[in-house]
């Protein structure tokens, strides 16, 4: 494999990424569970960058949300003052996101210009920018779903909203690793089949898992049967009747698939751990730990959540585990098939 002369400041540069993307999910789950995503009615990439300066600005702006549903049919009585308080969430949550584009942009300009980027990594680079456009006109699309009939998104355009940020972040993460490795040395183990298949079931179940949270998130799934291990006095209440839309569309079937995947990562996260015991593969050692330990905290924090009716700051909490534990999942499989590579030649 060729060597960059200095991946560096490239991997930097895209871990820097990770972290804005990061705080952009986390700055969006606040905003969602403050009620302030419909604050701004307005989409001006430009413009739209600075804030309301003086008192007639601010009623503009609050006239504006006056014709919208959620303060027709939620907030009706706001004040200018209140108002703010929820702009501001928006606000910055938006203006992360034209920094995330600024961040990403101009680094990839120079690098491009200097000739430090080789064209297989030029590709992959532009499938980011790509993916970060994409997210942020998904963003867009979420936020107008709210803006007609509805004082609420689309339950459906949160979670694509929210997935198409893991992903961009997930595939720049991927990237990052890849460029990490490039130039470390990694002694090649055997990885059982089974090991490799239940790895990727844990990963394909997280991504679901992430979904099935927007859904929650956005049906409110988490102010209803606040006991756990058991929803009320059954397992699955007798009053839920199992249609296909039901899983998807309405709070308990969503709640039941959420709360019963997250028992089933957990279980099978231990038989990982125990495969990883009985097969040991020294390179793996750090990321299986990794990847165990957020799953743990994560689940506590899910049935905390629960317990409690979802208050905002265990929301937002659940919401970080839930990003920590994608994180452990992208460096597990990558490690999982570095090695993998390594272990064929």
């Amino acid at each position: 494999m060729q060597k960059h002369r200095n991946n560096k400041p490239i991997i930097i540069w895209l871990l820097s990424g990770c972290f804005i993307i990061f705080l952009m999910v986390i700055l969006g789950g606040i905003t969602r569970l403050t009620g302030s995503g419909l604050s701004i009615t307005e989409w001006d990439v430009i413009m739209g960058s600075v804030p309301p300066l003086n008192q007639a600005d601010w009623n503009i702006a609050f006239d504006k949300y006056k014709q919208s549903p959620q303060y027709q049919k939620v907030n009706t009585g706001m004040d200018v003052e209140q108002f703010k308080s929820i702009f501001y969430w928006e606000y910055f949550h938006r203006l992360v996101g034209r920094l995330l584009g600024v961040v990403f942009i101009i680094p990839f300009l120079y690098f491009l210009f200097r000739k430090m980027l080789d064209p297989p990594l030029i590709r992959k680079l532009v499938i980011i920018l790509l993916l970060g456009a994409l997210q942020g006109f998904i963003g867009w699309y979420m936020v107008a779903s709210g803006l007609v009939n509805r004082p609420s998104v689309s339950h459906y355009r949160l979670a694509l909203h929210l997935i198409t940020a893991f992903i961009t972040y997930g595939y720049t993460l991927w990237v990052a690793l890849d460029l990490i490795h490039q130039n470390k040395e990694t002694s090649p183990g055997h990885i059982t089949p089974l090991f490799r298949k239940l790895t990727i079931t844990i990963a394909s179940l997280v991504v679901i898992q992430i979904i099935y949270g927007a859904f929650m998130a956005g049906l409110g799934g988490g102010k209803i049967y606040n006991t756990f291990p058991k929803m009320g006095d059954e397992w699955i209440p007798s009053t839920f009747h199992p249609v296909f839309a039901s899983f998807f569309d309405y709070p308990v079937g969503v709640q039941i698939v959420h709360r019963y995947i997250g028992t089933i990562l957990v279980i099978l996260g231990f038989i990982l751990v125990y495969l990883h015991r009985k097969n040991p593969v020294p390179a793996l050692t750090s990321a299986v730990a990794f990847f165990i330990i957020a799953l743990v905290i994560q689940f506590t924090l899910g049935v905390s959540t629960l317990l409690y009716a979802a208050p905002i700051t265990l929301a937002a909490l659940h919401q970080i585990g839930g990003f920590v534990l994608f994180t452990s999942v992208v460096i597990l499989l990558h490690e999982s098939t570095t090695i993998g590579k390594l272990s064929t030649f």
